[in-house]
Parts: C-alpha cells; structure tokens; sequence
C-alpha cells in the first residue's frame, strides 16, 4: 500500500508512477480531497474532545459551588457533543475505509530502472547463462518424454481432478521430491536462508497483507469456510513479520520453504493447457527477504543470484530478463525474471520471478523495525522469489537431458538425491 503522506507531498511524481502502470484513476488530486476531508474530520473531532473535557471540568467546579443549574446545563451540552462525535467518528472511518479501499487498489511504484513498456516484449535481458544442448535427433517435449518414460499420468489426475492436474509415478515422482530436497538443502546450507514448513491455509489478513487481496481472488482458490489456500509460500513466509516490530539487528531476515501452491488460473484461458507448466497445484521453493531499507537492491540482486545457482548446479541453460512496467507485477518495485531453456518448446519460459516490493507489503502488513539509533519505526522492506519452480525445473530437466532412445539423464547434482540413479528409462 501507498503513503497517503508521499502522495500529499508529492503528487505530480505520484501521478507519473501511476501513468508509467497505466492507472489513471484516481489521481493524486483524488486522493488528496478524500485526505483532506478526512483531516477535516479528525480536527472537528478533536476540537469537539477539547470542548467536552473543558466542560466536564467546569461541571465539577459548578458542582462544588453549589450551582446545579449551571451544571446541568454544562451536562446537556456534553451529552449534544458526545451525539455529534459519535456521528463525526462515523463519517471518520466511512472515508478512511473508503480512502483506503483507493490505496489498496493502487500497484506499487516502480523503480526507476525499470524499463518502460506494454507487455513482456519490451522486458530487458540482463545475461544469458549456459548454450542451449544440441541434439541429433528431433527433442520432444516433457509431456512425450514423461508418458514415456510411464511416469507422468495426465489422464489418470483428470479423472480425479480434471484438467491442470498431474499424476507423477516412480522416478518422476521421486525426482520431484528430490529437487525440492536439494533447493532446500543448497539455500539453507550455503544460502543463509532458514527453513520454514508454514501452513498451506490463510486468512484473508494474510493474503492483504503480500497484495494477492482483494484484486486478485478470483486467481486463488477459497474453502467454505473462508480460508484460502496458499499460491505461493510467499505468502505465509512473509506474513510471519505482520504487526511486528523487530529490532534492527535482527534484519536480514531470510526465510525458505517448499509447499504446493494452488492457483485458479482464472485468467490463463487456453493457455499451456498441454504439459505440466501450468497447473492448479504445483510444488515450488520460495525464497522470502525482509531487510533494512537501503539494503532492498542489494538484496535483490543476491535472491535472484541464489535462485540462479540452482539452474547453474543442474546444468541447465537460462537468462535473466528485466520485466518493463507493463509486465511488472502488482506488488512489485522491480522484478527479474528466470527463464529456462525448453528444447520441446524450442524457447525460453519462466522458472523463476525475483522482486523486489520495497515497503509496498510492509505497511499492508504493519511490518515494522525498531532502528538501533533512531526514536520510532520504520517499515521493513520485503522481497520474495522462486527458489525454484519445482515442477518446471522437473519439465526442463526432461527436456534437456533426453536421449534419442526416450530415456533421460539424472545431473550429477542431482544423483545423490535419487539413490545414485544416473539414468531414467522407460517402463518395461
């Protein structure tokens, strides 16, 4: 969420950040009328407390004169003002609500390296990582490989769930669990990352606070009973810092965990409808960084480094892009993408997002720090990134190391978490 403040002190920039988002309402003189009557409201508000307080002494000296009917006349007119107060305090949070309801809606600023465009072909690549493999036959893609190799069931999870879902089985299944092993063990042992198994559920708060609420419900999927299920494990990670005030030395603040994740993909009508690169459920490793302030770039820089290590680790091919405004995401000041290399598609596609949300997440949350020399708070700067996409590193993985005769090669990174396994054949 914005600072109302900021907008006030700063509306001709206000305006240009939105215009670089494509939001052209409301404006920062929008804004600033609510505030202001907002305002307006507090000052009535606290001149009417002054009044009341200077009148419930005055009743007492009367009293103690003797004068009753001085008194009570100092009586009748609080109890007038404890009426239109109450009224006032009404009107109060009727226009915080609705003013922050306008803020809510509002994406975040994006940083001002950020490059400007419509859409995803105006994204930057930064590098690109690793020569795509050369093959003396056709490749195929995953979903050819997987059936063949007898462990990958799409018919099977349709039957169950329908259609987004899969059904992995023996050495697929056993090198899912095994990617997410060796992600958790390489950001927690090398990393400086701390483990974390957090709930799958979440509250409405919860989903507030990361800015997946409410702009975004119709992609996540809710219970009954009203909680959701996670799409990301960003969300419960960084949550563990709502209305907290932690203490300057206790940032950085580093957080890992593999969960399932559930999107509706409500918005991706007919698109990747084949394979397993689009699913409602899917296993992935998330990174989440809460930091000082003027450490947020920096630390940007190190999370996307770290999610890059895994694809170096695995030999597989990558580049990093930049995503320009218009391919930014809501919460998001600045955002790299990931994307590895995919013979079957004969392109790259993203296995990992990095952002950077600066304090975007932290005053939706009340996410706060205590500096070691200053009076006060200060919001904590928030961050979070695929560390990676388990089940689209599995995908690439297939991809880039099959072999003319359907089988598949396990990256030697990779062998100690499958028993020692060097090679996945087909079922016989």
């Amino acid at each position: 969420m914005l600072d109302i403040k900021w907008i006030r002190d700063n509306p001709e920039a206000f305006d240009a950040a939105m215009k670089r988002r494509g939001v052209s309402e409301p404006s920062s003189s929008d804004l600033i009328k609510f505030d202001s009557s907002r305002r307006e409201i507090q000052t009535a508000l606290q001149e009417k407390q002054e009044r009341r307080n200077s009148l419930s002494k005055e009743i007492g000296v009367f009293k103690g004169k003797g004068e009753e009917a001085e008194a009570e006349k100092c009586m009748a007119q609080v109890a007038a003002l404890k009426e239109e107060m109450q009224a006032l305090e009404d009107q109060e949070r009727e226009q915080g609500e609705a003013l922050d309801a306008l803020l809510a809606g509002l994406p975040n600023i994006l940083a001002d390296d950020v490059p400007d465009g419509a859409d995803e072909s105006a994204n930057r690549v930064e590098r690109s990582v690793g020569d795509p493999p050369s093959f003396d036959f056709t490749p195929k893609d995953h979903v050819e490989i997987g059936e063949g190799l007898g462990g990958m069931d799409f018919d099977a999870a349709a039957k169950m769930s329908g259609a987004r879902f899969v059904l992995l089985s023996g050495a697929l299944a056993r090198m899912e669990r095994a990617l997410a092993a060796f992600m958790l063990d390489l950001h927690t042992e090398e990393h400086g990352y701390r483990e974390i198994n957090p709930p799958a559920l979440v509250r409405d708060n919860a989903l507030f606070g990361t800015g997946q609420l409410p702009k975004f419900a119709t992609d996540l999927f809710r219970t009954e009973d009203g909680y959701w299920l996670i799409p990301t494990a960003e969300v419960p990670l960084t949550n563990m810092v709502a209305d907290e005030i932690v203490e300057e030395d206790s940032l950085p603040r580093r957080y890992t965990a593999m969960t399932w994740c559930f999107r509706s993909e409500a918005g991706a009508a007919g698109k990747d409808t084949r394979g397993m690169i689009r699913q409602h459920q899917f296993t992935k490793v998330e990174l989440v960084s809460m930091v000082h302030p003027d450490n947020s770039e920096e630390e940007l820089e190190r999370m996307t480094g770290c999610a890059e290590e895994v694809l170096k680790r695995l030999g597989l091919p990558y580049r990093v892009v930049v995503l320009c405004s218009g391919d930014t995401g809501f919460g998001a000041r600045k955002t790299y993408d990931i994307e590895v290399w995919l013979p079957g598609q004969d392109t790259y596609r993203e296995i990992s997002s990095c952002s950077n949300c600066g304090d975007f997440q932290a005053r939706r949350m009340k996410a706060r720090f205590r500096p070691a020399q200053d009076k006060g708070t200060r919001f904590v700067h928030t961050l979070n990134g695929s560390g990676i996409a388990v089940g689209r590193t599995l995908v690439a993985i297939l991809e880039n190391y099959q072999r003319a005769d359907g089988s598949v090669e396990v990256p030697e990174a990779l062998r100690p978490y499958m028993g020692g396994l060097e090679v996945i054949a087909p079922d016989v």
